[in-house]
């Protein structure tokens, strides 16, 4: 009988295992992918949404589209995960499994902070349009860009904004008219140590005030107020603030994670703790790397090896290293790229056009390279 293969999601993690075990496996398993609702939504293009460079049509694709035809797709809400029976309660049914691959992402809590409908975000659809909206609608005055929790979808992508703002509004003819602020809840601007120096100094150059240890507590709508733990606040005229994230309810309610719901994940082999059936990847683990689809891209070979590997009695021949390849548009057609892994962090990299065009090249391209595994190497860095 073939291994019944489950697979929970179908982001960029979920979509590249499940394609590459049903090329691999072929008659030896089933596998199936369950999504909530049958779409993939291509993520980076949210914030490009949000200055109108992309239209929301075009980021999203239905899931069957993206599978080999041997992939099977439930299009279903996960609810609970039953390790001892090895059975994925769904929220119409259920499905037994030998070997389970948990690509659940995150989920945006914004509700968690008091004041939040006077915000703004660029991290689901809805979200991007009425960011796009208002920005239009913005002739001048002060916008601040803070984060409501850590960790969050796409490290740099705060400090991305920042620098897209300045450039929009450039475009516009109203930049003098336009006060940018970013506050930072790290005792640094950039997440990367190694890259802050390099991201505070294009900050400052692009006259953008900055300020760290800054932690959201809480938003005043009425008095237009961002206020901190620390016990500072900030006024503001636009407010857009990186919302809290969390593991996914199913993980939660399945006590498969931490006490963020992100699943407690080896950072080599990327088996679920205490269950050698179980494998994570992507947004949904709490390895130390970004919750990026650039994670899940390097992360799959290493799912797909494992269970191959265990399904056929031989030892896995691959470990995952950590790397991690971030684009990252700093406005007037110039970019950064960085390439990283768990030894080796980023080197300070220049603005370029060549890292910029690389960000757009993949980002037309990506339906076509990323979903089935077809990343060509001259896309992508190499670690030193």
């Amino acid at each position: 009988m073939p291994k019944k293969v489950v697979v929970l999601g179908g982001g960029v993690g979920g979509t590249m295992v499940a394609n590459a075990l049903a090329k691999e496996l072929k008659k030896e398993a089933e596998v199936t992918i369950v999504d909530e609702d049958g779409k993939h939504v291509y993520q980076p293009g949210f914030v490009y949404i949000s200055f109108g460079k992309e239209k929301p049509h075009k980021i999203v694709k239905d899931e069957r589209k993206l599978l080999r035809k041997n992939v099977g797709l439930v299009v279903d809400k996960a609810v609970k995960i039953d390790k001892e029976d090895r059975r994925v309660q769904l929220a119409n049914g259920s499905l037994d499994y030998d070997y389970l691959v948990l690509a659940t992402g995150a989920e945006i809590h914004p509700e968690e902070i008091q004041g939040y409908e006077d915000a703004h975000h660029f991290y689901d659809m809805q979200a991007s349009v009425k960011l796009k909206n208002a920005l239009a609608r913005f002739n001048g005055g002060k916008i601040v860009v803070a984060i409501g929790g850590v960790p969050y979808r796409c490290p740099p992508a705060p400090a991305e904004s920042i620098c897209l703002l300045d450039y929009y509004f450039h475009k516009r003819g109203i930049r003098k008219k336009v006060d940018l602020w970013f506050m930072s809840p790290l005792v640094r601007i950039f997440p990367l140590e190694t890259v802050d120096p390099f991201v505070a100094r294009a900050m400052e150059e692009k006259n953008v005030n900055t300020q760290t240890f800054f932690n959201v507590e809480y938003v005043d709508p009425k008095k237009k107020m961002v206020h901190s733990l620390e016990g500072e606040s900030i006024d503001y005229d636009l407010l857009i603030l990186i919302p809290p994230h969390k593991g996914a309810q199913v993980i939660r309610d399945s006590e498969l994670g931490d006490r963020g719901g992100w699943i407690l994940t080896d950072r080599h082999t990327l088996q679920a703790e205490n269950a050698d059936d179980l494998y994570a990847i992507g947004d949904a683990t709490n390895l130390p790397v970004s919750k990026s689809g650039a994670a899940a891209h390097y992360e799959s070979p290493i799912v797909v090896d494992g269970i191959v590997s265990d399904m056929t009695g031989t030892p896995p021949s691959k470990k995952y290293d950590g790397r991690v390849t971030c684009f990252c548009d700093g406005g007037f057609k110039k970019g950064i790229m960085m390439d990283f892994d768990y030894e080796h962090p980023p080197s300070p990299p220049p603005f370029s056009r060549r890292a910029y065009w690389k960000k757009i090249l993949f980002n037309k391209l990506y339906w076509w390279l990323l979903p089935k595994d077809r990343l060509p190497g001259f896309l992508m860095g190499s670690v030193k």
